[in-house]
């Protein structure tokens, strides 16, 4: 732990400076640095802290705090969250029992503010949201620690082990439910007692879409749907589907990165392909063959739109987005080499061939040039199935179980 606290302290100027420098620049408010360092409103006391990362992690936690709140009416939640969006995704349900947060950083006097500021009765951490001093000083305060939907590599265990932290986090967790098998081992090995484990819970699997209400005027068999892309992707893709269309005209493309704030350099990258476009978040009328849909809480939509799904995640270094939503529509699944974040499920479905993994952007093209409607269709039915086999719907119904067991 003091290598860590070393190095994390050598940090600290840089990353304070970073996020004033994005309140100075306008994309943050003075407030979210405020609360970045353990200050802002307080929460009622008492609350269940519940931090996810992102929007992903936020949304794949919906079902679990519906559940939560439903059972236990004087439990008030406390959701802290890394990025602004999601703190405002959490505020947007406008649930009077919900408080939500930007999460403080993982520096002891931030901590120690953070933790006096809201009197927080637990903590719970979605997916892989791993920050020492966070856990050891909720434990030194009496907070029983929870991780659902836990998540862990090979390579991250082994990070942890080489900082000698190991022993630090696993004592620390009162009770883990793992995303996937490979995640429950991992665990295992860095320490964790086999008797904290709780049922594996791929809290993905329980999201529930809302209902499309405004689908592109587009034929679906005709559609591709880039979902959820990061820096890198969306060249290899916009390169793919530009190839693509020299064979199948037809051809339209969705495009939703997964942070609009991207947009700028996104129609760039379009333009650059020689390809015209029109945006979302301009409400431009979608008469070009690339659709960038640079919106927030659209994404029912886009998939209802498309009867093939690139998934974002999977051709960048961020272990892939989820497969589980566009299954539900019926998308034929294409992906990239990097499954990581979903490996039981993607292994599931390339095993069951009901998905295509391509490489790169040449793979990709063929794919998409080839791939005739009726095998696209196939493919999509085919994924709806297999993921369906792997099945959670009492899944945040345990974890609420597990809870409140803990708690009582």
């Amino acid at each position: 732990m003091a290598l860590y606290r070393l190095l994390i302290a050598l940090v600290a100027p840089a990353l304070i400076l970073r996020f004033l420098w994005r309140s100075l620049g306008g994309q943050e408010e003075g407030a979210d640095l405020a609360e970045r360092l353990g200050g802002g409103e307080p929460a009622p006391e008492g609350s269940i802290w519940l931090h996810a990362a992102s929007n992903g992690e936020l949304t794949s936690a919906r079902p679990f705090i519906d559940a939560l709140l439903a059972r236990a009416p004087e439990i008030d939640i406390l959701v802290t969250t890394n990025t602004v969006t999601a703190k405002a995704l959490a505020e947007s349900w406008r649930e009077p029992r919900i408080s939500a947060r930007l999460a403080p950083l993982d520096f002891r006097w931030v901590l120690a503010r953070f933790l006096r500021l809201h009197h927080p009765r637990a903590l719970i951490v979605i997916e892989n949201e791993i920050w020492p001093n966070r856990f050891a000083m909720a434990v030194q305060r009496g907070l029983p620690v929870f991780l659902f939907g836990a998540r862990l590599s090979e390579r991250s265990a082994a990070f942890w082990e080489r900082l000698g932290l190991a022993a630090g986090i696993t004592g620390a967790i009162t009770a883990l439910s793992a995303q996937d098998a490979g995640s429950e081992t991992a665990f295992l090995r860095l320490g964790l007692p086999r008797a904290r484990l709780l049922e594996r819970v791929n809290l993905k699997q329980s999201v529930q879409m809302p209902e499309p209400d405004d689908m592109l005027p587009w034929p679906r068999e005709q559609t591709v749907l880039a979902a959820s892309t990061h820096e890198g992707e969306e060249e290899l893709i916009l390169s793919a589907f530009r190839q693509a269309r020299t064979r199948r005209p037809a051809l339209r493309l969705i495009l939703a990165p997964r942070h609009p704030r991207r947009t700028p350099e996104i129609e760039a990258l379009i333009r650059a392909q020689g390809l015209s476009h029109a945006t979302r978040s301009r409400h431009e009328a979608p008469g070009a063959p690339v659709y960038l849909a640079d919106t927030m809480g659209e994404m029912a939509n886009w998939y209802a739109s498309a009867g093939i799904c690139v998934i974002g995640g999977t051709f960048a270094p961020k272990g892939g987005h989820t497969p589980f939503e566009p299954a539900r529509f019926d998308c034929a699944l294409l992906h990239g080499p990097d499954t990581a974040n979903f490996r039981e499920a993607f292994a599931a479905l390339d095993t069951a061939g009901a998905a295509m993994p391509v490489t790169d952007a040449e793979a990709l093209a063929e794919a998409l040039a080839t791939l005739s409607p009726e095998a696209a269709e196939a493919l999509g039915q085919a994924a709806h199935r297999t993921l369906a086999t792997l099945g959670a719907g009492t899944g945040p119904t345990l974890l609420v179980d597990a809870l409140l067991d803990r708690l009582a």
